[in-house]
């Protein structure tokens, strides 16, 4: 292993140099904390990729049997780290993001939609080299994780050094929903039903807006509006070429996998506004952690995740150290708690996504059940909003983000996509409320009258 010390800066400012490449992916700890917001990281030309559109899996663009997962657990088992000292948790690996329907590879569902803009289930590219950020020591490093990689390390070295491109434009575009809100309270009355049969106890159920992509509009520069807008510890960027980009500034970690098995999930469940006086601030806060409604939400993803866990984990290990705990974030308050187990000997990152995905916070419980309900309901299918961008190291280590408060921007649309988990007591109005504070800072990312903060 060799890291190339650079110059600590933004790394949302230096990545504006790759950010019109395809493949080029930014891990963004634009919310600063010291455990799950300390690292970013920029990857850039790949050397593989495995991808799965519409049910057909490509490896380096070459289409190949089996499922994805399968392909993503082969090509991470192909590289060995070297040995030596790393000075971050990812020095080299599996870069990119699971779709929500990806899913139907671990599970029999059905699917009412058709691929709105032939977008992947799934995309990840293989680097063997690295820029690595982190903020609390303010130290910043090229790593390159195999030998042969040095000199495209210290290119990439390089190029952190030389001047900034001017920056890209944001073009106005109005937004339109897809449910008006007697609609979408219709929705919500008819997942109420769902629960009083007996059929459900939760499901997360959600709607799009879109909007027209603007001629001219620079999807990173959408991205670094949304960022100022809504910093969040797992935000990222991922150029996937011309179909597809991912702008996201999530708050949830989805799952993280030490190199010695030791695995955390931060689900989140429970929402309520920021307000700008500070005694309305701790006044929602304070009702959110009394709300039975919200910590029964919470309760049932928490107790739905324990037991995903469960299915690859040492015997015992399922732990709750944290339930119903108030994390602040610019726009919201969340209610999170935290799951820990141990993955049991012989598994990796792959299994225990195959074990888990989607996470439990965004579909519901009974898992397949309210799987199957969101299906029926929801106007579209999902694409990248509600899947994962992750990093999987090839130690073995993982970290994952669930792919909330986030735009998609496609050939033709810009799509953003909110909601929220829907129990026995939920009303249909309050929860229109919960989406639409959510979706705001999305949506002013596009207005034409937009103020940084």
């Amino acid at each position: 292993m060799i890291a190339i010390p650079v110059d600590h800066t933004c790394p949302a400012l230096a990545f504006c140099r790759w950010s019109g490449e395809p493949w080029a992916m930014l891990l963004d700890s634009a919310a600063r904390h010291s455990d799950h917001g300390r690292y970013s990281y920029i990857v850039a030309d790949p050397v593989r990729t495995v991808e799965s559109v519409d049910g057909q899996v490509l490896v380096d663009g070459v289409p190949v049997g089996g499922s994805p997962f399968d392909a993503l657990a082969g090509l991470l088992a192909a590289y060995d780290p070297t040995p030596g000292l790393a000075p971050v948790p990812f020095t080299g690996g599996a870069v990119g993001f699971l779709g929500y329907e990806a899913g139907r590879f671990l599970e029999t569902l059905p699917t009412r939609h058709g691929n709105f803009g032939g977008q992947p289930d799934l995309a990840f590219g293989l680097y063997d080299v690295v820029a690595a950020f982190d903020h609390a020591e303010q130290r910043a490093w090229v790593v390159a994780s195999r030998p042969e990689a040095e000199g495209r390390a210290r290119a990439m070295a390089t190029r952190l050094a030389d001047p900034m491109p001017p920056p890209g434009r944001v073009v106005p575009a109005p937004w339109r929903s897809e449910l008006t809100r007697d609609e979408y309270r219709a929705k919500i009355e008819r997942v109420l039903a769902y629960i009083r049969a007996g059929d459900i106890y939760q499901a997360n159920f959600t709607q799009r807006f879109l909007a027209d992509r603007p001629a001219g509009l620079d999807p990173y520069a959408l991205f670094e509006r949304l960022r100022a807008l809504s910093p969040a510890p797992f935000a990222a960027f991922l150029n996937l070429g011309p179909r597809l980009s991912i702008a996201s500034a999530s708050p949830e970690r989805f799952l993280r996998l030490e190199s010695d098995g030791r695995i955390e999930t931060r689900p989140i469940k429970g929402t309520r506004p920021r307000r700008a006086d500070p005694a309305a601030d701790a006044a929602e806060a304070a009702a959110l952690l009394a709300s039975p409604k919200d910590r029964a939400e919470n309760l049932m993803i928490t107790d739905l995740l324990r037991n995903d866990l469960a299915r690859v984990s040492r015997i015992g290990s399922v732990k709750v150290p944290v339930l119903y705990g108030l994390e602040s974030f610019a726009s919201v308050h969340h209610l999170v708690s935290v799951v820990r187990a141990e993955l049991r000997p012989g598994l990796g990152p792959v299994d225990l996504l195959r074990a888990t995905f989607p996470g439990g916070s965004i579909t519901g419980a009974p898992k397949i059940r309210a799987m199957e309900i969101i299906d029926e309901l929801e106007e579209a299918r999902r694409g990248a909003y509600c899947g994962s961008v992750a990093w999987i190291g090839f130690d073995g280590a993982m970290d994952s983000s669930v792919v909330i408060r986030t735009l998609s921007v496609t050939p033709d649309h810009v799509i953003a996509q909110a909601g929220g988990g829907i129990v026995a007591d939920s009303d249909p109005q309050d929860e229109h409320d919960e989406m639409m504070v959510k979706l705001r800072p999305l949506l002013r990312s596009l207005e034409e009258v937009w103020m940084e903060p």
